[in-house]
């Protein structure tokens, strides 16, 4: 299953006007996918299909918590079941075109599948930049100003804030979709990946690319090296604000509050940082691949074990949640 270009009218960014100027030699893209490891596919395809329904799965209890349990509706909460939207986004734009990759070898989409595809996950991963921004903010908020906390951080800016977090995502992915779009493609159709990303793309090209990649650079820029200083002021200042807490037990209690957030926050950032901002000439296709895998398939399945497990209010609304059924 992959992305049409029928899901693209609807996307309030109308980035098709990108597409129509795109003219090239090719009209089918083909994906090697995991080629070099032909003798695991059968249990390839079995765990990656196990992780793709858990995800569904995870992130689809997450939101169903929050808005069953009324101790959840809080702007933390509010955040994480946008995450968990996105994450699901994500991986449906991902992982059923990784399956059927895996099932049928060297598989072929047509080239706006292929852009349309690109868009998407670019739109995903930068509103997910975005919006880990935002929950830092709310936690700087939370621990650093808890007295203006509930003035400040209100039910219309969460809005304001998930909205403008979509919207500088759509940006983001219209910029580089442009600068894609500006490309010739003359002679190769292959790409040794498992879905259409950036840079692989882009290695197709018979024109000049140095103009996308100062593009991708400013973009990667605006979206990931940003939004994680930011990130990282806020938790100086937190941490600097939790060590002043006079007791112990205090202070452990406040980070917890951050924690879930700082584990995803590692996990995201490291691998889009190691993948879009770290020179990989030397990189094998298998350790681009895995790193791929990492940010793609793997954080969306981590997320909502990430906040669940370490969530007491997140437990007991389960817990609440599970009974209520067994009630009927």
């Amino acid at each position: 299953m992959s992305v049409t270009l029928s899901q693209a009218n609807i996307n309030p960014c109308a980035f098709n006007t990108a597409l129509a100027s795109n003219k090239n030699n090719i009209t089918v893209i083909y994906l090697l996918g995991f080629h070099d490891m032909d003798r695991f596919n059968v249990l390839l395809f079995i765990l990656l299909l196990i992780i793709y329904c858990v995800t569904i799965l995870g992130n689809s209890l997450i939101i169903t918590l929050v808005a069953f349990s009324k101790n959840l509706h809080s702007p933390m909460y509010f955040f994480l079941t946008q995450l968990s939207i996105a994450d699901i986004l994500l991986t449906t734009n991902i992982s059923p075109v990784t399956l059927n990759i895996i099932l049928h070898p060297q598989t072929s989409i047509s080239f706006p599948e292929c852009i349309t595809q690109l868009y998407f996950f670019i739109l995903i991963e930068g509103f997910e930049c975005f919006l880990l921004t935002m929950m830092s903010y709310d936690r700087y908020l939370a621990i650093c100003a808890p007295l203006h906390y509930v003035s400040i951080m209100n039910h219309v800016l969460c809005i304001k804030l998930v909205v403008a977090s979509w919207l500088l995502g759509c940006t983001v992915a219209l910029i580089l979709i442009h600068g894609i779009n500006q490309l010739y493609f003359c002679q190769s159709n292959t790409i040794d990946h498992f879905f259409c990303d950036y840079y692989p793309l882009m290695e197709l090209s018979c024109s000049d690319v140095s103009m996308a990649r100062i593009e991708a650079t400013f973009m990667c820029i605006f979206a990931i090296v940003l939004p994680f200083f930011v990130i990282l002021i806020s938790y100086v200042y937190i941490v600097l604000t939790i060590l002043k807490i006079s007791t112990f037990s205090r202070r452990l209690k406040s980070f917890s509050t951050c924690s879930s957030h700082l584990t995803v926050v590692s996990i995201f950032y490291g691998t889009l940082i190691g993948t879009y901002m770290i020179p990989n000439e030397g990189q094998t296709q298998i350790l681009s691949k895995t790193v791929a895998l990492l940010y793609t398939v793997l954080t969306p399945l981590l997320n909502p074990f990430i906040y669940s497990l370490r969530n007491n209010d997140i437990k007991k609304a389960l817990r609440k949640f599970t009974n209520n059924q067994k009630g009927f």
